[in-house]
């Protein structure tokens, strides 16, 4: 992870799809980003009535924050209990690491998420899916714990079906009674979007949800930045998490700083992901001429963040004129810069 040819940049929309009937998939693990050793991505679309179908993970966590349209999703709580939550842009859920679960799209456009999980290695291709576990069953023992004649089983798949397309779910049916005027949050869903965010006039805003927030959401947080033509987001580096970086819209520069003098520096386009390892200082500076527009999310359900504007703060000015070789007076000038989202020339 130290080479200085690593790339921290992946052109995961430039990639080829996974299709199915009613679904698009896009996945990038350690195996095809090398430097992404933390936290794997998948950007996936449903058509209306499209179904990822009902799955499992069992080595990784799942984030998601919807970037547009509408979706259903199922989970099954290892507990026993159950849950039907709607989703919509902005929206975001997690499900823990090995609780069944299914995302059904509801139209009337396609629904596009991104899908975030803490672990590096893991891929979006090696889940335990219904399907594929019914089809490799059995047929005695299948038609035994299913209740049902082995003969009314012909119609099941034969093998993983991944996507299928159904109709889209309709308001006016017994099915939908659980999506019915939803609350704005659940215990799997948290509107972001709905959230007042952090502003810097000039510099854009931020949104974070934690585990404070979202108390399923234990092993991952997420950011959603808007920052302004020319303004970036400072110099920092993450203590406990490592970042990935999914960019919807706009163009930037990053650079990572892996110390022993060496620095990687990436460009960036909408559709691309991006990475920082845990301890890297990096920052992410707005390229272009419109709002740029980046999903992070980090494998700490905690978000913590060492800004280097607020550790010259904490320093008085004769350390920083000692360690920096400044003149007195820049130094105390330091002391009083504000941070985090820096406003362009």
């Amino acid at each position: 992870m130290t080479a200085p040819e690593l790339s921290f940049r992946y052109r995961l929309e430039a990639q080829p799809p996974r299709l199915g009937p009613g679904g698009i998939t896009r996945g990038a693990s350690v195996q095809q980003f090398p430097s992404s050793q933390g936290i794997a991505g998948v950007s996936m679309r449903l058509a209306p009535g499209g179904m990822r179908e009902m799955h499992w993970h069992a080595n990784a966590a799942e984030w998601a924050y919807v970037v547009s349209g509408n979706c259903r999703t199922t989970i099954l709580d290892p507990d026993g209990s159950s849950a039907i939550d709607t989703f919509g842009p902005g929206d975001v859920w997690y499900f823990p690491r090995g609780w069944g679960h299914s995302i059904q799209g509801l139209g009337p456009h396609e629904c596009h998420f991104i899908l975030i999980f803490d672990n590096g290695d893991f891929s979006e291709d090696h889940t335990f899916s219904v399907t594929d576990w019914l089809a490799h069953t059995p047929r005695a023992a299948l038609a035994q714990n299913l209740r049902v004649a082995p003969e009314d089983l012909a119609q099941l798949p034969r093998g993983e079906a991944y996507f299928a397309l159904g109709p889209v779910p309709d308001d006016r049916s017994a099915d939908a009674t659980p999506r019915a005027r939803p609350a704005l949050t659940s215990r799997h869903r948290y509107p972001l979007h709905a959230q007042e965010p952090r502003r810097v006039p000039g510099g854009g805003t931020q949104r974070t949800v934690t585990v404070a927030e979202f108390p399923l959401s234990t092993t991952m947080a997420g950011s959603l930045l808007e920052i302004e033509p020319g303004a970036m987001r400072e110099l920092h580096w993450h203590p406990n998490a490592d970042e990935w970086q999914y960019y919807l819209e706009g163009s930037a520069e990053m650079v990572v700083f892996l110390a022993e003098g060496r620095v990687v520096v990436e460009t960036f386009e909408a559709g691309d992901i991006g990475y920082a390892p845990m301890g890297s200082g990096h920052y992410i500076r707005n390229t272009g001429s419109g709002v740029l527009k980046v999903l992070v999310g980090f494998n700490n359900g905690h978000y913590q963040a060492n800004d280097l504007s607020a550790w010259l703060r904490s320093n008085p000015p004769d350390v920083l004129a000692t360690n920096l070789g400044l003149p007195r007076p820049a130094a105390e000038a330091l002391t009083r810069q504000p941070g985090f989202l820096i406003p362009g020339p």
